[in-house]
């Protein structure tokens, strides 16, 4: 068996990549870092499938970012999602390849949807603004799947995470998404002395939080189900699963467990003038449940292991 994991670099394919390693000890793990292998590049990849000719494929790949990236760059994140998705998606059908699994994110749900978003919730309404180029590239992924599923019979799958975090995010001061943000502006005001941490927004929006072991171990739960398990508890039409914590935590309330977790001891502001995004963010989680998997890892725990490998990278993270 061969298992090209792709994006192995980032946060969730590294927590993927470890997850193999455990469970499938007699699995060739094929891995390709950009550059060695630039996935917007039809020809490279094209001519890499040809080459190496994987089993199984984990489209873990992605450009992402927070509410400042994806307002910052729109164009490379609709472009890069929608190329790199496309051109792994159509090459590995073309070299035969009849089991994949292709990540999402929760942001393919309108911003107005009722909560706990649902999976028949898709295309039922507008999308969040702040991030609406990256999540229409996420829909096509679905699409794609399901395309090539209806067409050729292939079996390509789509789960579409609530909001990751853990070992190996990235602390970006401006392109972060929340959490590890909040996680270096904490440990940097702490050790400057500061006496207040501002946070974006009013600090009211709700999200969840997954630890990525746990969408680790979720991703390879839904790879492996016997495709009829599969098929049973999805539609032709309505593929991709949810999965999440099924657990929810306004903005604010997770500052204070992360200032709580680092050990900042000033106050908490809120700056009002900045994108709140959408009001609340909460995945329904019951198809996954039903199928047999829960989420193990509680947001404290998960906050202190992710703290503790911050500190044990921060030399590195200084410069980014």
């Amino acid at each position: 068996m061969r298992i090209f994991v792709a994006g192995h670099a980032g946060m969730v394919g590294g927590a993927i990549l470890r997850r193999l390693k455990e469970e499938r000890k007699d699995a060739e793990l094929i891995t390709r870092r950009r550059a060695e292998l630039d996935l917007t590049d039809q020809s490279a990849v094209r001519t890499f499938f040809g080459d190496v000719s994987p089993d199984v494929v984990v489209l873990a790949a992605a450009k992402v970012g927070g509410i400042h990236a994806n307002n910052t760059y729109p164009a490379e994140f609709i472009y890069e999602n929608l190329i790199m998705q496309a051109n792994v998606i159509h090459e590995a059908h073309k070299a035969g390849v009849d089991r994949l699994l292709c990540l999402g994110s929760s942001c393919i749900y309108p911003r107005e949807v009722p909560q706990p978003m649902r999976e028949d919730a898709l295309l039922t309404g507008v999308l969040e603004a702040t991030n609406e180029p990256y999540a229409i590239a996420k829909i096509a992924g679905i699409k794609l799947c399901e395309s090539y599923n209806r067409q050729y019979g292939r079996d390509y799958r789509s789960v579409m995470p609530t909001n990751l975090y853990g070992p190996g995010d990235n602390f970006h001061p401006e392109n972060s998404h929340v959490l590890p943000a909040l996680i270096r502006r904490f440990h940097e005001a702490k050790e400057a002395g500061a006496d207040k941490v501002i946070i974006w927004g009013t600090g009211t929006p709700k999200r969840e939080f997954l630890h990525v072991d746990d969408m680790a171990e979720a991703a390879l739960f839904v790879l492996n189900l016997e495709r009829e398990i599969y098929d049973a508890n999805t539609q032709p039409m309505l593929s991709h699963i949810n999965v999440g914590s099924g657990k929810d935590i306004s903005i604010l309330e997770l500052a204070e467990l992360v200032a709580e977790v680092v050990g900042f001891d000033g106050r908490i502001e809120t700056d009002p003038s900045k994108p709140d995004g959408p009001p609340r963010k909460l995945m329904d989680v019951a198809r996954l449940a039903q199928m047999g998997w829960k989420a193990q890892i509680e947001l404290k725990q998960g906050l202190v292991e992710t703290y503790e490998w911050f500190l044990a990278h921060r030399d590195e993270l200084r410069s980014a």
